[in-house]
């Protein structure tokens, strides 16, 4: 076990759903009594929130809340404070339409950072570690939370928003940075230009990757080739602005993500009907936040695909875990002449050829069937030889339908260092 658990991190499910019941009805009251948005939604509803099953509860989409910061603008009437109490501004990326304000109170905020702390003790962070966060430290959460817990627990930490790759990569080594903090397709990217620049990474202190933002940390390939550029372990970590940090990797079961269940209660629904399913479909994850009360949401519809199963993990929580980590979102399923596929299979596909370096897939609808073009970067120092063929013959192989593959010269092809934007359809980013 990496470190000691919490009281609450070592209760059993019966322990869990006691104390989640606890928490939400604590939440349900609150949002009843002082949030405009919740108290139409609750008020006509006699909800035991002991007893009663969480589907007579109303979902909450992310549809709703656009809507209601639309008609009470900026911050929409889901707060239960007065506006003075808020101290944090945070927003959403905006990749998924108009971005959503957030505001936290100095409590809400303290719980953000108490997440994180769980979140690093479970990856076995300890004190002692010394972390790089390279993101942009603007208005999108990023990893604000992260920063300012790190810092709380007393870890060395290093904000570099404003520097180049070769300067955060000269950061780590010259520092002895030993845990970094970013997206996986950034953590990629500073492994491209580390041996651009012949930095040897893989010889660094690095000994952790916490990776976000995008569903790389749990795609086999990506997350392969992460680690052996580093020479180093990779954490998935899972979170929404609006939602908090639900998600997290521990240290002795790779390959999936623990739900933080003393602190949201985890459903999964058919994306269709909004029926529950059972442990071990693929559904859409609707999570309930219990410890965010001055924005509350209950029964938030996530959008991501998952797979949750239950029991006790060889960390020692029982909380629910994500196999294989987010598998991606359920409105980005492409249909590629009579095929249901995701990014994230074509990207584990495409990372699995060593030869590639970046790559760009559009999606195309000339006519009744949609098809796919793939623009494939190679790496400098590689002779592609018949990748294209190689690639478009696994295509045909594993995903059962053609794909147009051409190759670009070395450079010519965006990096990314938030959220990537490989995947573009009908010219606009999907």
């Amino acid at each position: 076990m990496a470190n000691q658990l919490s009281e609450e991190e070592r209760l059993d499910p019966d322990g869990l759903g006691r104390l989640q019941r606890t928490k939400l009805g604590a939440l349900c009251e609150q949002a009843a009594r002082s949030s405009p948005f919740y108290r139409d939604r609750l008020a006509a509803l006699s909800f035991d929130p002991a007893n009663d099953p969480l589907s007579r509860l109303p979902f909450t989409t992310r549809e709703d809340l656009e809507r209601d910061q639309e008609t009470f603008p900026p911050y929409g009437s889901l707060l239960t404070q007065p506006v003075a109490a808020y101290q944090r501004l945070h927003q959403t990326s905006g990749s998924r339409g108009r971005p959503l304000v957030w505001l936290d109170t100095a409590e809400t905020w303290s719980w953000w950072m108490r997440c994180w702390a769980v979140i690093y003790n479970a990856a076995g962070i300890t004190p002692r570690d010394r972390l790089m966060f390279p993101f942009s430290f603007g208005p999108f959460i990023g990893f604000w939370g992260a920063f300012e817990s790190a810092q709380e627990l007393g870890n060395f930490v290093m904000p570099t928003g404003g520097m180049s790759t070769l300067a955060r990569l000269r950061t780590i080594m010259d520092h002895e940075i030993t845990v970094l903090c970013c997206t996986p397709t950034y953590a990629l990217r500073m492994a491209e230009v580390a041996k651009e620049e012949g930095i040897d990474i893989a010889a660094s202190a690095v000994t952790a990757l916490i990776v976000a933002g995008e569903p790389g940390g749990a795609i086999p390939s990506t997350r392969s080739r992460i680690e052996s550029a580093w020479d180093a372990r990779v954490f998935d970590h899972a979170g929404m602005t609006e939602m908090g940090p639900w998600g997290f990797e521990c240290l002795e079961a790779p390959g999936g993500q623990h739900v933080m269940e003393n602190e949201f209660i985890a459903e999964v629904v058919d994306p269709e009907s909004g029926e529950s399913l059972p442990d071990g479909e693929v559904g859409e994850l609707v999570l309930t936040n219990l410890g965010r009360s001055a924005m509350p949401l209950i029964r938030y519809r996530t959008g991501d695909r998952v797979v949750l199963q239950r029991g006790r993990c060889a960390c020692g929580r029982c909380f629910a875990r994500i196999e294989g980590g987010v598998l991606g979102r359920v409105d980005d399923m492409l249909i590629i002449r009579g095929n249901n596929v995701f990014p994230h299979t074509i990207e584990n596909l495409l990372r699995e050829f060593p030869e590639v370096a970046e790559f760009r897939v559009e999606v195309r609808q000339p006519g009744a069937l949609a098809e796919l073009r793939i623009e494939v970067e190679p790496l400098p120092d590689v002779a592609a030889g018949d990748l294209t063929e190689r690639i478009c013959s696994a295509f045909v192989d594993r995903l059962h339908f053609k794909a147009t593959v051409n190759l670009v010269n070395p450079g010519c092809l965006p990096r990314f260092e938030m959220k990537a934007g490989r995947f573009v359809q009908d010219g606009g980013d999907s």
